[in-house]
């Protein structure tokens, strides 16, 4: 090759071809002791001793250092490079220990004769002198290895015609992009077959953080430096196999040949962080809970990657929400959410508590890194950055824990958002992190950054159905007039979190309540949304106190004008407490269960089956059946008794059994039925459960009046409420009754088209009264005014009752109203 310099050639790239600075290396390594511990087949060629008479000597003995520096007669290299005999203090430095910082040399060097060598004296020298460049690595870590010597024969650069280059000086560069620069990172362990392949790696780790050894030729021209016996060693491998492929061929024996010294870097390195990548991937991720993963995540790193490993999330990420739009700033508040290491129990706990929230100044290492979105490498925190970072830590001296340590920050990026960031740290006497951890880092954050983002994702997503399912389901009051009532509602557990089951129960005329049950075939938004619709026509049907049979005929009307995919099954009944009966229509719903009172035995209530809502054209029947007060009514969807592989007659035996089992409170009782069928296993479906207790009412408890549609009833009505209340020991109330009564009276009368006005108190949880005309047009509030005769009267009504409505009715409306019971016993 031509190391000379041409006109119009570019700085940084010399003459010649892809061979620039591809020469013969010595390899020698010493250990803490300043014994040899590794001597390559260069060092024998160029120093002339056996690998044998090398390793356990003193390393002085074996590489001169001594020397005086002759006179500079002006062919000497630039800079600090002189020539010199011994390969100069520098080296010397090194062995002894005194240098941490990697050094160079070149000097003319005494070596014993080396018959057949490949060195040869140069131009004017006696035999045995030799014209050698050498590089020292101080390196550091757990192994015993303490420097890395590198070493060449300056013959091997000379040109053919035998003109030596004297401007060949030995040097570091940083971060090289020169074109085969990463050579010597695949060539080193190659030279080092005597050291395991996660020494070599972490040996050349270190050479590539300190610098690339190379060749200066002038102040701009620098060439990498990489052994040259790769491709010749790569084809003594390929022939040696193609022999014994033949020898296999013909039957003969395989010859032996000399075992490979070493693997390729490229392929050792490249393999060990795969197999790290690789362990950590099936490490992570194993569920989308998002408390899960970020354990995993730190648990993962530590302690093979590093000793300490903190977590930082951005609160939208802790809390399962969506991000602003642009960068984080100075304000961005960040969770530390985890927190592993290798310190003693409880080191870090105090300083750094988990679940701690704070924002980081735009000074520090983590800005830097949560804006930027690379990581960021520290060899090792100073004096100085280590109180920088210790003071936004009020009153917390965390100095102690990170001063001297290696440290690397690596942003949990993913989909272009920064969802937060690793702190990762190593103690002082483990080896720093370099640019091949910084590359290792990275790829494992994105990994971890992209499993994180998708239980983000979920979490966001879960809240957003539970959100929306609990919005659609109602907030049922635990007591209605003549009964209690209990719910619950299980989303679906294969098939997503929203369903289009669902519950209800509407106050109807008369003390009596409509109880709801209905399924949405199909699951997810789709299904909820259909829901939301249909249960929303129910209630509005249903205070029109229509017949169940006939209800269930107009929401499937309903149905089929909303679109040919809403099918749906609807269990709907009207308790009467008074006349104690259930009146019940099916829409090809699983039957309801009653538990009997007196003896305890439940069955289930055969009922006409009907077509799912949204069929059309078929007719739907309603039933009349009597209970008892203290029976039980338990609705459910088939979400809880059909499960995969099993009949569903089974589902529905263990509903009965279970439903009949005593409990002391109604909540108890539905969390009975589901244990009992919801840890079978198998189930996908999402379940809504009503469970209502029958309490009726008695007939003592109910006044029931027929008055005539005449002004002069108004004082009667007034009159008959004033006298029941206070045979009921309600004669606190009465007051405000007799006025409320006389108002909805007065209105009734006034309206009335034929003979029928009926008034009715009904003593409860509460007081009822209820006001029945053959008027269909339901009364409104008014605002009156200073001069209006009329419109004052429900304004009372709305002041001064607990609750009050109207409502339409077969044979016309009822208005009602309701007052709180005083304190005091009911008897």
């Amino acid at each position: 090759m031509d190391h000379g310099t041409e006109k119009g050639r570019p700085p940084g790239h010399p003459a010649g071809d892809g061979a620039a600075g591809r020469i013969p290396l010595a390899v020698v390594v010493v250990d803490r002791d300043g014994l040899v511990s590794h001597w390559s087949r260069g060092a024998r060629m160029l120093f002339g001793t056996p690998r044998e008479d090398a390793v356990g000597r003193p390393a002085l003995d074996l590489l001169p250092v001594s020397g005086a520096l002759p006179e500079n007669d002006g062919t000497a290299p630039y800079g600090e490079y002189a020539a010199y005999d011994g390969l100069g203090p520098g080296l010397g430095s090194s062995l002894d220990g005194r240098l941490s910082y990697p050094a160079a040399g070149r000097a003319r060097l005494t070596v014993p004769d080396r018959r057949g060598g490949a060195m040869r004296a140069a131009p004017g020298e006696g035999p045995g002198r030799a014209d050698v460049l050498w590089w020292a690595y101080p390196l550091v870590g757990p192994g015993p290895e303490r420097l890395l010597v590198l070493a060449a024969d300056a013959d091997a650069l000379r040109h053919d015609d035998g003109v030596v280059t004297e401007r060949i000086a030995p040097g570091f560069a940083l971060h090289t992009d020169f074109p085969g620069a990463e050579e010597l990172a695949r060539r080193l362990p190659e030279i080092l077959p005597s050291m395991s392949v996660g020494e070599s790696v972490r040996i050349v780790a270190q050479v590539l953080e300190l610098g690339y050894p190379i060749l200066e030729f002038s102040q701009n021209d620098r060439v990498p430096v990489t052994p040259d016996w790769g491709v010749a060693r790569r084809a003594e491998r390929k022939a040696r196999r193609e022999r014994a492929a033949r020898a296999a061929a013909v039957g003969e024996p395989v010859p032996d040949g000399p075992q490979d010294e070493g693997e390729d870097l490229e392929y050792v390195a490249v393999r060990e962080r795969l197999e790290f990548l690789n362990e950590v991937s099936g490490r992570i991720g194993t569920s989308l809970d998002l408390a899960r993963t970020i354990i995993e995540v730190s648990q993962a790193v530590v302690p093979r990657f590093t000793d300490v490993a903190g977590t930082y999330l951005r609160e939208q990420v802790v809390a399962g929400e969506g991000f602003p739009d642009g960068v984080p700033d100075t304000t961005t508040m960040w969770h530390r959410v985890a927190l592993e290491h290798t310190d003693e129990p409880g080191r870090w706990d105090d300083v750094v508590p988990v679940g701690e929230a704070m924002p980081f100044p735009a000074h520090t290492p983590f800005f830097q890194c949560m804006t930027s979105g690379e990581p960021v490498l520290v060899p090792r925190i100073s004096e100085e950055m280590g109180h920088a970072i210790a003071a936004q830590f009020d009153k917390r001296d965390i100095r102690p824990l990170i001063t001297h340590r290696s440290m690397l920050v690596v942003p949990l990026k993913a989909r272009n958002v920064v969802l937060g960031f690793m702190i990762l740290l190593r103690h002082p006497e483990r080896v720093e992190f370099n640019d091949m951890d910084r590359v290792t880092g990275a790829e494992l954050a994105a990994r971890a950054a992209l499993v994180l983002d998708n239980a983000r994702m979920y979490t966001y997503q879960e809240n957003v159905a539970e959100t929306l399912q609990d919005t659609m389901l109602p907030q049922i009051a635990p007591r209605r007039a003549g009964c209690d009532i209990a719910t619950r509602y299980l989303p679906g557990t294969l098939l997503g979190r929203v369903g289009g089951d669902w519950f209800d129960s509407v106050k109807l005329p008369g003390a009596r309540t409509a109880l709801v049950v209905g399924d949405v075939m199909g699951h997810g938004l789709n299904s909820a949304a259909m829901m939301g619709q249909l249960r929303t026509a129910v209630q509005t049907m249903a205070a029109l106190d229509l017949p169940p049979a006939q209800l269930l005929r107009n929401l499937d009307d309903l149905a089929q004008r909303l679109g040919d995919t809403y099918l749906a099954t609807c269990l709907y009944a009207v308790y009467d407490p008074i006349a104690s009966e259930l009146h019940l229509a099916n829409a090809g719903h699983i039957p309801p269960v009653i538990v009997r009172a007196d003896d305890g035995r439940s069955e289930l209530l055969e009922l006409p089956t009907g077509a799912p809502i949204g069929v059309g054209g078929v007719p739907f029947e309603s039933v009349r059946v009597p209970v008892a007060p203290g029976d039980r009514l338990v609705m459910c969807t088939d979400g809880l008794v059909e499960m995969r592989g099993e009949d569903i007659g089974v589902g529905l035996a263990t509903l009965c059994e279970s439903a009949a089992h005593p409990a002391a409170s109604m909540d108890d009782a539905c969390d009975t039925i589901i244990r009992a069928l919801n840890t079978r296993g198998g189930r996908k479906d999402d379940v809504a459960l009503l469970m209502a207790r029958l309490n009726g009412i008695e007939p003592e408890d109910v006044a029931v009046w027929r008055l005539a549609p005449e002004p002069a009833e108004v004082g009667r009505a007034r009159a008959v409420v004033r006298e029941q209340l206070h045979e009921w020991g309600l004669g606190t109330l009465a007051y405000h009754a007799e006025l409320m009564v006389s108002e909805l009276v007065t209105n009734a009368v006034r309206h009335a088209h034929g003979h029928r006005v009926e008034l009715r108190l009904v003593r409860g949880d509460t007081l009822l009264c209820e006001v029945d005309d053959d008027e269909h047009t339901l009364p409104t509030l008014l605002h009156a005014g200073p001069g209006d005769e009329s419109g004052r009267g429900l304004r009372v009504v709305s002041t001064l009752a607990r609750e009050w409505g109207t409502s339409r009715t077969s044979a016309g409306k009822t208005v009602w109203f309701e007052l709180t019971l005083p304190r005091a016993p009911r008897r």
